[in-house]
């Protein structure tokens, strides 16, 4: 009987296994849509330098290592000649560097980007490069332009594989109330604020976020980040159905946000789309418990906990799925690396629950008019009693 039942259990994995691959394929069309990804890790290039500079007569805190209240102490100690000298000759550090004030890091952004613009222009008139190279060169040159627009606040900027960027919406250093949105599949530098399907962008949702937040609480100070601050999936297979890029991602997103507590800014609320949340599922348990004020997970796949109590966080933990989202679709397990578990939509996994009945599809929760961009305005704002 007993070799019956473990028989009985062994099929069932592999009924379950055979249903998320076919769920998956069904969804994306197949597995050739998603090509595997190379996670970019460690801090930005010129790390190497900055760490033999001695020009402060002091040694520099690693990149690597340094806890960002560590390096907000040490930027707190520094002359503003002495900050301004470290962003002229180490751009991408101190503009990826958590932990620095936020103005100085839009300022080091701004370099960074010029002087990414001007590579990629160079190398789109490069007689040694083929039509396909310029092209593409051309278009990476005028992202960079795009994001040094007036008034833009970039606040983190990495040009390595396919690009990784963070935007302030609103005034950081100011702000009462703070939200950081965290993207799924398909995001990078080229991506990030695309026209097309904008509210699967986390531009386009940052954006809709700050404009409903000034609607709905017109004297509250307010600042919204867009992070697209790890290698995403492409496409849905096989990436985006295991966990080896959040795994990559979680240091970054969980070292992210002490930054921002570092630098006095606000606990916030963190809202994670799809594959985000996967990413955010593994990194609210690095934050030792605190660090932001309430977690909210949409159109999400799963986040590799079986419940709210897994994640370690005192963060009010949210969650909201649309009838119409095809991410309802894919079984809820976790079998052989594939799948990442329980659904948080699920009343057993613990989260309250965040309608969202007006929204459509995948890519609609922050759509103007929607419940679920109203309710999440009110968590932001910590109008808990209006989420309905």
């Amino acid at each position: 009987m007993s070799r019956l039942r473990t028989v009985a259990r062994r099929g069932r994995r592999t009924f379950i296994g055979a249903a998320l691959a076919v769920a998956v394929a069904a969804a994306t069309g197949g597995w050739a849509v998603g090509n595997a990804q190379s996670a970019v890790t460690g801090p930005a290039p010129g790390a190497a330098a900055w760490r033999a500079d001695r020009s402060l007569g002091v040694r520099l805190p690693d990149p690597a290592t340094a806890r960002p209240a560590d390096v907000a102490r040490f930027f707190a100690a520094l002359t503003d000649g002495q900050r301004q000298a470290l962003v002229a000759q180490h751009p991408l550090t101190v503009g990826n560097l958590d932990g620095a004030p936020p103005a100085l890091r839009y300022a080091a952004n701004s370099r960074a980007l010029k002087a990414e613009r001007d590579r990629q222009l160079a190398r789109a008139t490069d007689p040694g490069g083929t039509l396909q190279d310029h092209r593409r060169a051309g278009k990476a040159a005028a992202r960079c332009a795009s994001l040094l627009s007036p008034g833009r606040r970039i606040l983190a900027f990495d040009p390595r594989g396919r690009g990784q960027v963070a935007e302030v919406y609103g005034d950081l250093a100011a702000a009462e109330h703070t939200a950081v949105i965290v993207p799924g599949s398909d995001i990078d530098l080229s991506s990030f604020d695309r026209a097309r399907d904008p509210y699967g962008t986390p531009a386009g949702m940052a954006r809709s976020l700050r404009t409903r937040l000034a609607a709905d609480a017109p004297r509250a100070r307010t600042a919204v980040i867009a992070w697209a601050g790890y290698t995403t999936p492409v496409g849905i297979a096989p990436d985006a159905t295991t966990g080896r890029l959040a795994d990559a991602g979680a240091p970054r997103l969980a070292r992210f946000l002490s930054g921002l507590a570092a630098v006095g800014a606000p606990a916030p609320a963190v809202l994670c789309h799809s594959y985000g949340s996967v990413v955010c599922g593994l990194a609210v348990p690095q934050l030792d418990g605190g660090g932001i004020a309430d977690l909210v997970v949409f159109g999400s796949p799963g986040i590799r906990r079986d419940n709210v109590a897994e994640l370690h966080t005192s963060a009010r933990v949210w969650a909201a799925r649309d009838a119409s989202d095809w991410i309802g679709d894919i079984p809820n397990v976790e079998l052989l690396g594939l799948g990442h578990g329980a659904d948080p939509t699920d009343p057993a996994f613990g989260a309250r629950r965040v309608p969202a009945e007006r929204a459509v599809g995948h890519t609609g929760y922050f759509a103007p008019g929607t419940d679920s961009l109203r309710n999440f305005t009110a968590i932001v704002l910590g109008r808990y009693g209006a989420v309905r």
